[in-house]
């Protein structure tokens, strides 16, 4: 009952934040690099090895910018919410909706509290994804082949 109740309270969270978005920032050169799949390939700050936190399923981000809503897994559960962010700013500190199945190591945690602290980000040849704190990269992501125009 008490993880309908969050989720309820996530998902009712994330529909009011749906204006979040700076006016004007849709189609612009930086945000729209955003656009697409994004699978992690870099995590700063555990001290377990990348292939030991994911060795099974990496996490994934998928942005839609005409939508302004992102979504993804953590390697373990789903997650999807409004997008909030302009040319090189980006926040994921705003409710968004996540299942809540149980997950087996550190992976999804530490995935979760490093995605907290991004507030900047770069793409770099339309095929790397930097999330950064400040000016210090703290996740990296290579955009797949989503098979969409």
């Amino acid at each position: 009952m008490k993880r309908l109740l969050i989720l309820t309270t996530l998902i009712t969270a994330s529909i009011a934040a749906c204006t979040t978005m700076k006016p004007g920032t849709i189609g612009s050169e930086g945000l729209s690099q955003l656009t697409g799949v994004w699978e992690m390939n870099h995590i700063s700050g555990p001290r377990i090895a990348f292939n030991g936190l994911y060795p099974a399923k990496i996490p994934v981000i998928e942005f839609n910018t005409r939508e302004k809503k992102f979504s993804g897994h953590t390697s373990c559960n789903s997650f999807s919410g409004t997008l909030v962010a302009d040319d090189n700013t980006i926040s994921f500190n705003e409710p968004f909706a996540m299942t809540k199945m149980a997950c087996p190591g550190e992976g999804e945690t530490t995935f979760l509290q490093i995605l907290q602290k991004v507030n900047t980000y770069s793409v770099s040849n339309d095929t790397t994804l930097y999330f950064m704190m400040g000016d210090i990269v703290i996740m990296r992501f290579i955009k797949k082949n989503s098979g969409t125009p």
